[in-house]
This record gives C-alpha cells, sequence and structure tokens, in this order.
C-alpha cells in the first residue's frame, strides 16, 4: 500500500497550510473510518463547489483557494488522506458537459468540450476500495439546488449534478460508494496512483484560446453562477 501513500508535487501534504490544518483537526487521532468520514466531509462542505484555475493545482493551493471542482477536490481529499495514512488512488473519466449547463451558460456552453474531464477518488478501507465521488458539491449549494428543483425526485442534470436520485442522493460515506456526477460518464480511463500520473496522460481538451478564456473569464462567471443559487432565497416551494 505504500504506493497509495506517497506524496507528490500534486499531493503536497508537507505544505504547512496542510500540516496546519491536521494539527488543528486532529484527524490522526481517530480510526480510520471516522477519519476518512471527518475528512471526507471537510472537502465536501468545509471546500465549497467552485472552479479553479486548472485541474493541475496541488492539493494546498486547492485548500488556499478554499473552492474546488471533480478534479481539485479529488487532489485535496488523496493528499489529506495519504497524510493520515489511508491508502487511496485516483480514477479517471470523461463527462458529458451536459451536467455543467446552468452554471455554464450561452456562447461559453456552445463553445465548451463535449466530455470534460473528470475523476474520482477510490480510498482503501477494511480490506475493499470505496468511491468517493459525492465529494463534490457542497450541502449549502446542493440543498438550495435541491430547493429551487423541488418537482424534481429522480434524475436531473445540470448545474454540476447528474444524478438518478436527486431527492435523496448518495453522498454521505460510512462504509459505501458515494456519488453526484457518476451518471454523466461517457468514458473510462481507469485507475492511476497519482494525480501527476493521470494529468501527464489525460488533459481537458481546450485549445489555447479556450483554455486562456476559461482561466481568465468563463471560471469566474461559473463560480459567480454557483455562488448565486448558494445564496438565493427560495420562497414559495409546494409542499
Amino acid at each position: 500500500m505504500d504506493t497509495y501513500l506517497k506524496e507528490t508535487k500534486i499531493l503536497d501534504y508537507s505544505n504547512a497550510s496542510i500540516q496546519k490544518l491536521l494539527e488543528q483537526r486532529g484527524w490522526e487521532n481517530l480510526d480510520t473510518v471516522a477519519k476518512v468520514q471527518a475528512i471526507y466531509n471537510f472537502v465536501r462542505d468545509e471546500i465549497k463547489f467552485g472552479y479553479n484555475v486548472s485541474d493541475y493545482i496541488s492539493a494546498s493551493q486547492v485548500l488556499n483557494d478554499g473552492y474546488g471542482q471533480c478534479n481539485t477536490k479529488a487532489t485535496l481529499l488523496m493528499a489529506l488522506l495519504r497524510a493520515t495514512d489511508v491508502p487511496n488512488r485516483i480514477h479517471g473519466f470523461t463527462i458529458d458537459k451536459a451536467l455543467q449547463k446552468g452554471a455554464i451558460t450561452g456562447i461559453w456552453y456552445r463553445l465548451s468540450p463535449k466530455n470534460i474531464l473528470h475523476s474520482w477518488v477510490e480510498v482503501w478501507v477494511n480490506e475493499q476500495w470505496y468511491f468517493l465521488e459525492g465529494v463534490i458539491l457542497d450541502k449549502p449549494y446542493l440543498t438550495k439546488l435541491q430547493e429551487q428543483n423541488s418537482d424534481c425526485k429522480t434524475t436531473f442534470c445540470g448545474f454540476g449534478v447528474y444524478t438518478d436520485n436527486f431527492e435523496n442522493p448518495p453522498i454521505e460515506w460510512n462504509l459505501n460508494n458515494t456519488f453526484i456526477q457518476d451518471k454523466g460518464i461517457n468514458q473510462d480511463f481507469g485507475v492511476f496512483d497519482t494525480p501527476d500520473e493521470f494529468y501527464s496522460k489525460h488533459q481537458q481538451k481546450l485549445n489555447a484560446f479556450k483554455r486562456f478564456a476559461f482561466q481568465h473569464t468563463v471560471r469566474h462567471i461559473m463560480n459567480n453562477n454557483v455562488e448565486r443559487i448558494r445564496n438565493k432565497r427560495v420562497t414559495n416551494l409546494k409542499k
């Protein structure tokens, strides 16, 4: 299992900010299941759903940003778990861009690639791999999204979600797999020991113009759209 605990350039868990967080939270003192639950819940809810400058940033930068999406939240989750001696790996995919509609709109949605790079963390606990994709959306955001679409109980696609159980998606971890975007998967790249290895082989399909536009304009629009949903007051809900 040493392979699944090593530190890398992206999984920089020796960074001072990560070490300070570990000291403050005391996760190392928990048993394995409680440790995974606590770290998973931290990354899911205390790191807001949002779009970073790229998929390839380090875990310490994700922590410093305070927000992330599937790939960057996976990076931080892996680093924190490895720092507390919980083996893990990354599973790479692409997902259909339809699940981002609403977070991204108009011309930018039309220009975005059909297939978007996606990943989840697989954690080794009690001699079994568990899939932790449900970490992507923070609960306040997901709750507001559910309130604003209260008529939908089953399949929902958009705003960072693609699930068949929108009313009660499997996002809580207790020795089970968690999911929130898995229904959008359309290509499976398999498992990788580290995100460094994954991203050396697979990147978002963006040309230079689109990459520049995403980093400097589009992601800020997307983050503003997400924040509006998170902060919106919902009235006149059906009883």
